[in-house]
């Protein structure tokens, strides 16, 4: 039995560069050493993996690892490995930790290289991911990964305003095309009937013969296309030049944009040999392989002609995919491999030329031969591979590519004119690779360089040397390096369809190699002809063509959407909330009522069963009532008044919840309550200030009224309907609910008696991960929200020092204020320090019988928060924070992990995520205790519910060391609590 299983290899290769990213996140920030060591251990661990993993894919067959995530809805995490997904990963991994090494020496000490790497490793594992995805659903989700990622990276050097905007085009181009993947991968699970992998690669006729095929694959080609920059979303590319070179040099030629050529080639079994396909592929190929090549031709930066010459070869290769011939399938495949070998390596080179004499001109750069040879011979091997020069392996594929143009006889016009356009395209190639070579490295030597050039340090330079070393092998004993290799990929996509097909470096003197001749001998002479006029005109040359600019028209096209989207919020927002609490009210009942107007509540005769009212409880929501007026009737006047009398009614709510044996929600309900209230006074400062009623005008009075009485419809009507939909569901036939579901199981399958803890932590686990997600993510929102907003007394034409001594007094003045109050209310301040301890102990006690007695992680954490707020009112923020040290953000974050740690943990034993696990264990002294994996998850909940409502109590109470800004009230404004409106900070 061999010690490392394949599940385990799979899930090493798969989730090694997330814990690498996580462990580079804990890094000092410059520990440029550790992070690249990190780094490169991460990848080599996944090569090694990969390598153990290939006697098991050759020949068609499939590593395969199955992880259950929702089954219920079908959807699983599939790890999936065969003859193409392989050669991919070692791509990925391989070329990614040559780059690891380059990168160590290209990034400056100065940068924060932990944050780099960081980046790095979770591009890599979101790569891995789209290659190794067995589920439709899951692709996509790497695949949107992949642009988030690349985004991060290509705006690493986020100081430099064209790397943020090459990072946004990047990202929206990419992201709107993974929004058409999305769509085109339901459609084609719909017609399928699964989202699974070998399903859906089984069921090309199914597929081809639906209707719902040319939509479907339309999608499909829009998430492929944008991705591998395919005119006309080719513009996107040379855009993200502005990215370190090392990134350049890893998403433009192994990951990035070849995951768009990945997707056409596995679905090319299924999608293929359809009209539709052809044009559809092969003409946005064509497009771009002659766009790339004739562009590449006038740039006068080196990574802007290796970014033209890589959309060209994408083109290349979709135009190979898009043919539909088994042949073609195996050039592209081949072309794949070729082209990341030739184009990491030149990339790595122009960094090199770059970092060594301080610029990326070409017309600047010369004679680099005599002090940098070593690199300039590298150099010259890959490009000259990139031409398609005898006995390297450009030579080879490009050679399969001739021969398909050639033998395409589809009575197409792109068929007709395809020879032509490959011609014509490799003479292009020639041209920019023959200037690459002699401009940079021939001529007189260059005197007006901002760095001395000299060689690179010795490991820099490793990673050229071993792409170079391996174009040459390729190009010269083919059957021995990457024939096996190519030949698993290729049966893994085409199966029973597998060609015969030669690697030979000769193949006789046929059109091919005529074609390749022409090419040849054609880029030389157009390069010694047009050589002057394409140095000294900046773009377009002498040529009529000038080049496709899509960058302009993505600018207009954004500035175009901005001005609409500018007009439709003049014309349709406010900054009132009133108004828009309206609007979303009446939506979400207009929805309510639609859902329920063919069904009806089915109250039935329910009415007329009615038992008798108990009046001390008709007594307690008569209190209730009164409060929830007099709060409405208040927030004219008093506004202290109306949130007491809003506390009184959440009372009112919490004894209701006792009264109906609901003792989880009435205690919930009361710490909230707590909470909520304690919060909203602390905010009451921040209000807007009022008007007095003279200052009116009658108009306006007339208007508000209006508009009061209409709020007060619309609070009947919602008020209302949400009695008749309790009181529905209360009295609701026995058979009819899913309580007794819940009742039956709570504990012979969740473990807990007290049903509604179970039901929030177990049955509805995935629920409460997301609610707990959303609630976080409101913490951090108010805080934010609450950090921009600086109110201050001073003027802003006040001189600096002023304001600095202006603030100065503000916070003498807050703790003067805070000591006199303090000595004022000594015994309140005394007993709610004391009650601090107690409350812990209450939390602790609430959370820990919360599995069989009401309580739980919200509870407890909603507890845990009322002791902070109480030391924080009786001490004050700094006493507090100095002596607690609160991180209220990590703790957020601590929850959020937790509670997905505790839901990936059933996986290790082969169940479904969030799978709960319950024992009763005997302990010393204690007896037999119930044990269950849910507590790990309720403490994740507890945690994060802390850290968010913390989170925003010490924004308020920072927020209150500051004075609040005068505020200008509006002539016309009403007496009401959201008609006066505070400046703007």
């Amino acid at each position: 039995m061999p010690l490392l299983s394949d599940a385990l290899l799979l899930q090493i290769m798969a989730m090694a560069p997330f814990a690498g990213a996580a462990v580079a996140f804990f890094l000092p920030t410059y520990a440029r050493n550790w992070a690249a060591a990190l780094a490169w251990s991460v990848a080599f661990t996944g090569l090694l993996c990969a390598i153990l993993l290939y006697p098991h894919v050759t020949d068609g067959n499939v590593v395969r690892h199955e992880i259950r995530w929702l089954p219920t809805l079908g959807v699983s995490l599939v790890l999936r490995l065969d003859g193409l997904s392989w050669l991919f990963s070692m791509l990925v991994l391989g070329i990614g930790a040559l780059v690891v090494l380059y990168a160590r020496y290209y990034i400056a000490k100065k940068d924060p290289v932990s944050r780099f790497f960081m980046f790095f490793l979770a591009f890599m594992g979101a790569m891995l991911g789209v290659v190794m995805a067995g589920n439709l659903v899951q692709l996509v989700v790497s695949w949107e990964l992949t642009s988030l990622f690349s985004f991060l990276l290509i705006g690493y050097w986020h100081s430099n305003p064209s790397a943020r905007d090459g990072a946004r085009m990047a990202l929206t181009v990419t992201a709107t095309g993974g929004l058409c993947l999305l769509l085109g991968m339901l459609i084609i699970g719909r017609i399928v009937g699964s989202f699974d992998l070998d399903v859906v690669l089984n069921s090309g006729e199914a597929i081809r013969n639906s209707p719902a095929y040319v939509p479907a694959l339309i999608l499909v080609l829009l998430g492929a296309l944008t991705k591998s920059a395919q005119f006309p979303f080719h513009f996107w590319l040379p855009r993200a030049m502005s990215a370190p070179t090392p990134v350049s040099a890893y998403l433009h030629s192994a990951t990035m944009v070849k995951a768009g050529i990945f997707l056409m080639i596995r679905l090319w079994p299924v999608m293929s040999g359809t009209e539709a396909w052809y044009l559809i592929v092969g003409g946005a190929g064509t497009a771009t392989l002659l766009v790339g090549a004739y562009s590449a031709i006038f740039q006068h930066d080196l990574k802007g002609l290796l970014a033209y010459s890589t959309i060209s070869h994408l083109g290349l290769i979709t135009v190979l995919l898009g043919l539909g011939s088994p042949l073609a399938a195996v050039a592209a495949i081949f072309h794949v491999v070729n082209h990341a070998t030739f184009k990491a390596s030149l990339f790595m080179a122009a960094g090199i030329i770059d970092h060594e004499t301080g610029t990326r001109d070409l017309r600047r750069l010369s004679g680099l031969s005599r002090s940098m040879p070593i690199t300039a011979t590298l150099a010259m091997v890959a490009a000259a591979a990139m031409a398609g020069v005898p006995l390297l392996n450009g030579f080879l594929s490009k050679e399969m590519f001739l021969a398909e143009a050639v033998a395409n006889r589809g009575g197409h016009y792109l068929s007709t004119f395809l020879p032509v356009v490959a011609t014509v395209a490799s003479a292009f190639s020639v041209l920019y690779s023959l200037r690459f070579i002699h401009q940079v490295f021939f001529g007189d030597s260059a005197t007006d360089l901002p760095q001395q050039p000299h060689e690179p340090p010795r490991w820099m330079r490793f990673p050229i040397e071993f792409l170079v070393l391996l174009c040459v092998a390729v190009g010269t004993v083919p059957a021995l390096t990457i024939a096996p290799f190519l030949a698993s990929a290729v049966v893994s996509v085409l199966g029973g369809q597998t060609p015969e097909y030669s690697l030979a470096i000769w193949h006789g003197f046929n059109a091919p190699l005529i074609m390749s001749l022409i090419a040849l001998v054609g880029g030389v002479a157009l390069y010694v002809v047009f050589r002057r006029s394409i140095n000294t005109n900046p773009r377009g040359g002498p040529l009529l063509l000038s080049p496709f600019d899509g960058g302009m028209l993505f600018d207009k096209s954004l500035a175009l959407f901005y001005r609409v989207a500018g007009t439709l919020e003049d014309r349709f927002s406010t900054e009132r909330l009133q108004w828009q609490l309206r609007c979303l009210i009446l939506c979400a009942m207009a929805a309510a009522f639609l859902a329920l107007g063919s069904r009806g509540l089915g109250l039935g005769d329910s009415f007329e069963h009615l038992s008798a009212v108990d009046p001390v409880f008709v007594l307690l929501w008569v209190i209730g009532c009164t409060c929830a007026i007099g709060a409405a009737w208040s927030a004219k006047y008093h506004r202290l008044a109306a949130t007491v009398l809003m506390g009184g009614a959440g009372l009112v709510s919490c004894l209701s919840f006792v009264w109906l044996s609901a003792p989880d929600l009435a205690l919930t309900q009361l710490v909230v309550e707590i909470v909520t209230t304690v919060l909203l006074l602390l905010g009451l400062r921040w209000l807007p200030k009022r008007q007095e009623t003279i200052a009116v005008r009658p108009e306006n009075i007339e208007r508000n009224q209006r508009r009061r009485a209409g709020d007060f419809l619309i609070a009947v009507a919602s008020g209302s309907g949400l009695a008749l939909l309790a009181y529905a569901v209360m009295t609701r036939p026995p058979g009819e609910s899913i309580a007794h579901f819940f009742l039956e199981r709570s504990y012979s399958e969740g473990g807990g008696r007290n049903v509604v803890n179970v039901l929030l932590v177990d049955f509805r686990g995935f629920d409460t991960l997301g609610e707990i997600t959303v609630l976080g993510i409101v913490g951090l929102t108010v805080f934010a929200l609450l950090r921009r907003f600086r109110p201050a007394t001073e003027s802003l034409s006040l001189p600096k020092q002023q304001q600095i001594q202006n603030d100065h007094d503000s916070r003498h003045e807050q703790r003067e204020v805070g000591s006199t109050l303090s000595d004022t209310m000594l015994i309140p301040r005394v007993i709610m320090k004391w009650l601090y301890p107690v409350i812990i102990v209450l939390a602790v006690h609430l959370f820990l019988r919360g599995h069989d007695l009401p309580g739980g992680g919200f509870v407890a954490g909603i507890t845990m928060s009322i002791a902070v707020i109480l030391l924080y009112m009786a001490s004050g923020a700094r006493w507090v924070e100095e002596r607690l040290d609160i991180h209220p953000l990590s703790w957020i974050g601590l929850g959020l992990l937790i509670a997905a740690l505790a839901g990936a943990g059933s996986w290790l034993f082969g169940h479904p995520f969030l799978t709960s696990w319950f024992r009763y264990v005997e302990f010393p002294l204690l007896g037999k205790l119930p044990l269950a994996s849910a507590v790990v998850f309720d403490a994740g909940v507890f945690i994060l519910v802390v850290g968010a409502t913390v989170l925003t109590l010490v924004a308020l109470a920072h927020q209150s060391l500051r004075k609040p800004r005068e505020r200008v009230a509006r002539p016309e404004a009403a007496t009401e609590e959201g008609d006066a409106e505070q400046e703007n900070a």
